[in-house]
């Protein structure tokens, strides 16, 4: 990067966080595994708080053909092949009065991740969060152009447009760099500053490898060791597959070693993605209950990866299928809870949570 682009990249650092980053003093030990508290107060081990509700910590919105038409295009070679846009997450049933979707299945709010069809285009997912404030919050894509001009953009959106997350997809780095070049560190370094977590999508190219996240282990690791203030959530489960091979276990564990860093999350998301059979995706409770032990039910959180979850099995069944595991592994009610919503409110502090 040229030493103005740099000098830019410095300026933008500001010393205090828009949002404070969520208390790692409140991860405890009890009986060989983590239990969860909420900001300033302990919960009841295995008491289930009357206040829970479900968050969905991954969906994705873009605009329907019309509007892309209209006002919101696509991104050149990214045309949506079904369609997502919000109204479909949220829009009416003719004949009763829940909502399609998320109120059908008792989901009362989710992130946002800015999707690929829009690259950098962020307009269609602001247009959404400011009309539905209560449900919504969002998570933006960054952009690694080496003038720094993404990092602005990322500031922008976070401290004009209330982003709350920012996602780093390694696939559209420049070509032969890591998300360790100059860039990807002054994004990371800013990012915790202003108390935004980072979302890694650690699938290779886009063939959602099973063994994806081995080809960024150390490039996380780096980050996490120099940038111990930036939360980072690991998409989808890092990829991994129930491993059947060498490769695949390598993989797994490697994204269980990364629990040695307090500020690494994951989402048990898009399980679709991760079982190796159909609905209810039984085959990932392993997966769900190593992941567990490793990080703690309090940094794992849910997510549908909205559309695509609805063609594989249903948005309601993509929900369900998680109560499903959590009783085939014998999950505590607690440790649920957490999984489908309080570990994103906590995370996000956001209101769809009050503790």
């Amino acid at each position: 990067m040229a030493a103005s682009s740099a000098a830019l990249v410095s300026h933008l650092f500001a010393p205090k966080p828009l949002f404070p980053s969520p208390g790692r003093k409140l991860l405890l030990r009890s009986s060989g595994r983590r239990r969860a508290s909420t900001i300033g107060m302990e919960l009841e081990p295995g008491k289930p708080s009357s206040q829970f509700e479900a968050v969905d910590s991954h969906v994705h919105v873009w605009a329907s053909r019309e509007e892309a038409l209209e006002r919101y295009p696509y991104f050149s070679g990214h045309e949506p092949s079904l369609p997502g846009d919000s109204e479909i997450l949220l829009k009416q049933k003719r004949d009763a009065p829940s909502l399609l979707c998320m109120g059908e299945a008792n989901v009362d709010g989710a992130l946002i991740v800015q999707p690929i069809n829009h690259m950098f285009d962020h307009d269609l997912v602001t247009r959404t969060l400011k009309k539905h404030p209560s449900k919504f919050i969002g998570c933006c894509l960054a952009n690694p152009a080496e003038d720094g001009s993404g990092i602005l953009q990322f500031e922008n959106l976070v401290l004009k447009e209330g982003y709350r997350g920012v996602r780093f997809n390694p696939n559209i780095w420049p070509s032969g760099q890591k998300i360790t070049n100059e860039i990807g560190k002054a994004f990371f370094s800013r990012a915790g500053e202003l108390g935004v977590p980072v979302g890694l999508m650690c699938a290779k190219v886009l063939n959602y490898d099973p063994a994806g996240i081995s080809f960024h282990l150390s490039e996380i690791e780096e980050l996490c060791s120099k940038f111990p203030s930036t939360s980072v959530i690991l998409d989808h489960m890092g990829f991994c597959k129930p491993p059947i091979n060498d490769e695949e276990r390598k993989a797994f564990s490697g994204l269980l070693g990364l629990s040695k860093f307090p500020q690494v999350y994951l989402k048990f998301s898009a399980l679709f993605r991760l079982s190796r059979k159909s609905f209810p995706y039984d085959d990932t409770g392993e997966l769900l209950s190593q992941a567990i032990s490793s990080y703690g039910s309090n940094r794992i959180m849910w997510g549908s990866d909205f559309p695509f979850v609805v063609p594989e099995c249903g948005y309601k069944e993509a929900k369900e299928a998680v109560s499903l595991i959590a009783s085939q592994i014998a999950l505590s009610s607690l440790d649920l809870e957490w999984i489908m919503g309080r570990t994103a409110a906590h995370l996000f502090q956001h209101s769809w949570y009050a503790s």
